[in-house]
């Protein structure tokens, strides 16, 4: 595929951004500035990559790596409040004033020697249970009745001494080495904060920066479900807080803490229809009790669910005790959703495919960049209309598609630039929409049911 121009639509983005940028933090983008983002954007679109030497390429070599490289290292762009005012101009569109924010972190995988990525370290695979080098990103996600939108990253980096620290206690184990003879933990740097702790960060930064919008529950999963986590994340919003916990977490019991496991074997769930993410309904057994969780040292309401054919369950807790079951059951089935953002953003918005920017500011800026295009595409024509007509939105996937075929289409238009090409164009045009059908999403909620998201005021004795 090729461009001789950025694209309609990544102009008409950047254009209203510029005004959010203008409205929002009084500050604005040159010319210069909005031609360059244009044609990031159309670049990522068009070879999904944040690659210069594969925009040039793509434009046939009508926009210069070295000119599209020193304008991303030396532009004087406000990187830190771009990001925030598309958010706010998503918000503005499609008049969004509440929904439900969902956590969850990925790897993406780097070159087996590099130093000059930035947070690039030691990555467990979970598909194959070996290690590669990566980075690891935290995501938080607005999902609303319409639409499901990144509000919100950030890179995270283990401390390093704690890490050979573990790795050396793992080996003395594995010798039968007595606790007495292992080295001392380290202490806790500051400079390098636990998941946890830049998940509460993007929470409380989505607070200040978004206080219009009202956050109906917070979704996590396994990993936040720590007690600091789930107190600190349900004082910031003063809302409901979903996560899971092991099979191994003791609740208190007829006086005496066991395993929760072992509770709910006591207490097996009954077979119930639960609505999944407002679209199908399908067979659960579940169950759930407001108990004292020993690690958290006061209530929680935890929920034992398992789909019908699976072995084991799975164990929910919330922190608000006023919900009924079924409620918070069926909002953490959204988490879900999370995982389809961030497929579609590894396999089609380019930061993951190929972005080689150097240091902290580069990784930074170059997955600003990948998110921007994901936000230009949810506010594509044909997305829209859609959405506002709340009917099921469309894919990443075959939006990109056609945005591409339309790159070819301009071009041509562009280079012809007579009334003689309008013809040629217009037929061009239908046999791309004949060739591309554009296909329903399953992460936009436009056109279903979020469910009840909301406590149930017969249920307040219940937290007393």
């Amino acid at each position: 595929m090729f461009c001789l121009k950025p694209l309609s639509i990544c102009e008409e983005f950047i254009n209203q951004l510029n005004l959010a940028l203008k409205e929002g933090f009084n500050k604005s983008l040159t010319l210069r500035q909005r031609i360059w983002l244009s044609i990031c954007i159309t670049g990522i679109l068009i070879t999904n990559s944040v690659c210069w030497k594969r925009f040039e390429r793509a434009t046939l070599g009508h926009f210069k790596s070295s000119s599209l490289s020193k304008m991303f290292c030396r532009s004087k762009i406000d990187w830190s409040n771009l990001l925030k005012a598309s958010i706010l101009h998503l918000l503005k569109t499609y008049r969004i004033h509440y929904g439900v924010l969902a956590l969850d972190d990925t790897a993406n995988e780097r070159s087996k020697k590099t130093t000059r990525i930035s947070g690039v370290h030691k990555v467990k695979d979970k598909r194959t249970s070996g290690y590669f080098n990566g980075q690891e990103i935290i995501f938080l996600l607005l999902i609303t009745d319409k639409l499901t939108v990144p509000v919100g990253f950030t890179f995270y980096e283990p401390q390093p001494d704690m890490s050979k620290w573990r790795k050396e206690v793992r080996q003395l184990k594995k010798q039968a080495v007595s606790k007495d003879h292992h080295p001392k933990k380290p202490p806790i740097d500051i400079n390098f904060p636990s998941k946890q702790k830049l998940a509460l960060t993007l929470l409380r930064q989505f607070a200040q920066d978004f206080p219009g919008v009202k956050i109906q529950c917070v979704l996590a999963d396994a990993l936040y479900g720590s007690k600091d986590f789930i107190k600190g994340a349900s004082a910031l919003l003063n809302t409901q807080v979903i996560s899971q916990i092991k099979c191994n977490q003791k609740v208190q019991s007829k006086g005496k803490y066991i395993r929760v496991d072992a509770y709910f074997k006591s207490n097996p769930g009954v077979l119930k229809e639960l609505i999944i993410r407002g679209d199908k309904q399908k067979k659960v057994f579940i169950h759930g009790a407001r108990l004292t969780l020993k690690a958290h040292g006061c209530k929680r309401f935890i929920i034992a669910l398992k789909y019908e054919g699976e072995e084991n369950y799975r164990y929910l807790i919330a922190s608000e005790l006023t919900w009924r079951l079924t409620d918070i059951a069926t909002a953490y089935t959204m988490r879900w959703l999370v995982e389809v953002f961030i497929l579609d953003w590894k396999s089609y918005e380019g930061w993951c495919k190929l972005a080689k920017q150097q240091g902290v500011d580069g990784s930074s800026k170059g997955l600003i960049l990948s998110l921007l295009t994901d936000h230009c595409l949810l506010l594509h024509p044909e997305q829209k209309a859609l959405i506002n007509s709340k009917l099921p939105a469309l894919t990443v996937g075959s939006l990109r598609e056609l945005e591409r075929m339309k790159a070819v289409v301009e071009s041509i238009e562009h280079l012809l630039g007579s009334q003689k090409s309008n013809a040629i164009v217009l037929q061009l045009s239908k046999k791309i929409a004949e060739v591309i059908p554009l296909r329903s999403s399953t992460k936009h909620r436009s056109g279903r049911d979020l469910g009840r998201l909301e406590p149930t005021p017969s249920l307040k004795y219940r937290a007393a």
